[in-house]
């Protein structure tokens, strides 16, 4: 009965994974380019109530996880990444704004759930882990 939705799920991985790894880069590398950036985030961080490094872990999550996931390398991990850092955005940042509007969690929502899905399927076509990891179990 699903057979045919079955065979599209490595076809749908893959847009999923060059969606969020796509967006995930960008956001990442605006944290930290140009100069001044990653100090202006981490200080934004801080004034979240939450530890400078984890700024630094947020937007290197950001850059490096959303590179990762592009290549279809480690996308499990990297998707975990992901996943922890837009649930803290959205719990730290964008709740209290609701769900639509000016700074709403509805963006970060869309990146979490990309993140899970990834998690679930795994990194679908083309991706390095398949040439990587060749006859090993990724489970």
């Amino acid at each position: 009965m699903f057979s045919g939705v079955e065979r599209i799920r490595p076809f749908a991985a893959l847009v999923a994974r060059l969606v969020l790894g796509a967006i995930m880069v960008v956001h990442g590398s605006q944290k930290i380019f140009p100069r001044g950036a990653l100090y202006q985030f981490v200080q934004f961080v801080q004034h979240l109530g939450l530890p400078a490094w984890t700024g630094y872990l947020a937007a290197f999550t950001e850059l490096f996880g959303g590179g990762l996931i592009i290549l279809g390398l480690l996308v499990h991990l990297a998707a975990f990444g992901i996943a922890v850092d837009m649930a803290v955005a959205i719990i730290k940042v964008h709740l209290h704004h609701g769900l639509t509007g000016q700074s709403g969690y509805e963006f970060p929502l869309a990146c979490f759930a990309l993140a899970v899905v990834l998690m679930g399927t795994g990194p679908g076509l083309v991706a390095a882990d398949q040439y990587v990891f060749r006859g090993r179990s990724m489970r």
